[in-house]
């Protein structure tokens, strides 16, 4: 038998059980109940219903519930912008849906679900020892599922708006920013103790920035030995055949008269492949698997080298610390690696720009203009071991 309603003192609020029953009438007439755990909840909630309802912002609040909404929404997603949206992309995001955010929310209501709900997912994911950058590629479904709930009007707010997932590393791991790109040192004894075979696929990553997906989808058509370029025009990602990540990624990319040369003689002490072959082929001349290759070939190698975090994309951000240091600008980087607009690149790499900046040089008007203080008189020159003298 149902526990009964009991008046309280507040007007529309009863008590049933432990817990609390906040009743009002809608903008249609009909009578509603919302419920409450504690007094001080049900006051509030009454509070706030009686405000939408003046004010003609009230929702019926719906029974939607997650599992169900997510499947669905998966299903006939089409992404945010005029894009749309990769299907990789979204069979990552069902994926992470089945796999973490469902079994997480089951079936609670999309209306019940707050931002303290969305940070306890966060970290639930974080506890499990996975990195931030990995927490916020599995919260993105979640985020763009609230999103489109929102606009469909079967929540109020979206739970996930402002929420901001610094997230944790996992014990014993470094600081990825601190690590972010190899000195010219450590790229040496990378190479060094990588096998002979794969040491030009390390140098031509850290030279050209490429992606792995990048590199193990191109073919001997793709590059110009005469011209010294390399075009990118597509990716191979978990398996299939795409084009790069974005519209940017296609790309032309220069390179070194050195690695031209080795190139070229890397082609012909393979019994010169014919161009639609893949640069960089495995032993059975299909192309590389590019997990395979970071487990048994790279991560080895960055171990015996003694900088045990490095990884592919680690590559990819020393090319941008060497072209940096080249005196690139962050215009000419972002075409060689493909991102969106300078501003990204600068944004992602700046900790790369680097701090032992040369000493500025001016013309002689201007460094001469203002006139001559004694204040702004150049420190007198400092005598050196021998008697030469200084002018």
């Amino acid at each position: 038998m149902a526990a009964p309603f009991v008046r309280t003192s507040v007007p529309g609020v009863y008590r049933r059980g432990g817990r609390y029953v906040v009743t009002f009438t809608d903008p249609a007439g009909r009578r509603r109940k919302r419920s409450a755990a504690t007094m001080a909840e049900a006051r509030a909630l009454k509070a706030a219903l009686a405000t939408d309802v003046a004010r003609g912002d009230y929702r019926e609040r719906s029974d939607v519930r997650f599992d169900d909404y997510a499947r669905e929404w998966v299903r006939t997603y089409q992404g945010r912008t005029g894009r749309g949206i990769r299907p990789t992309t979204l069979e990552e995001y069902r994926r992470d849906l089945e796999n973490d955010a469902i079994p997480f929310f089951g079936r609670r209501r999309l209306a019940e679900i707050e931002p303290r709900d969305i940070r306890a997912f966060a970290r639930r994911l974080s506890d499990r020892g996975l990195a931030p950058a990995t927490v916020r590629v599995i919260v993105a479904p979640v985020r763009a599922l609230f999103a489109t709930a929102a606009e469909d009007g079967l929540i109020r707010s979206n739970p996930c708006s402002g929420i901001r997932l610094a997230g944790r590393r996992p014990p014993g791991e470094e600081p990825r920013d601190s690590k972010r790109a190899l000195t010219e040192e450590e790229l040496a004894r990378l190479i060094e103790e990588t096998p002979d075979r794969w040491r030009l696929l390390v140098r031509f990553l850290s030279q050209t920035g490429l992606r792995i997906g990048e590199l193990i989808a191109l073919r001997w058509e793709d590059v110009d030995l005469g011209a010294r370029r390399v075009s990118v025009r597509r990716r191979i990602y978990k398996g299939t055949v795409d084009v790069p990540k974005s519209r940017h990624g296609i790309r032309d990319v220069p390179i070194s008269t050195e690695l031209a040369q080795e190139l070229w003689r890397h082609r012909a002490r393979s019994g010169q492949p014919p161009d639609d072959a893949p640069l960089f082929p495995s032993t059975t001349g299909t192309p590389l698997n590019g997990e395979a290759l970071l487990g048994r070939v790279l991560k080895p190698a960055a171990r015996r080298a003694g900088v045990p975090w490095a990884a592919f994309h680690t590559l990819r951000h020393t090319c941008a610390s060497m072209l940096f240091r080249a005196g690139w600008n962050a215009k000419q980087v972002q075409v060689v690696l493909g991102h969106h607009s300078p501003a990204f690149t600068l944004a992602t790499y700046v900790h790369l720009i680097p701090d032992d900046l040369p000493e500025p040089r001016f013309p002689a008007s201007v460094a001469a203009a203002g006139g001559s203080r004694e204040s702004d008189a150049p420190p007198p020159a400092v005598a050196t071991t021998d008697t030469t003298t200084v002018s």
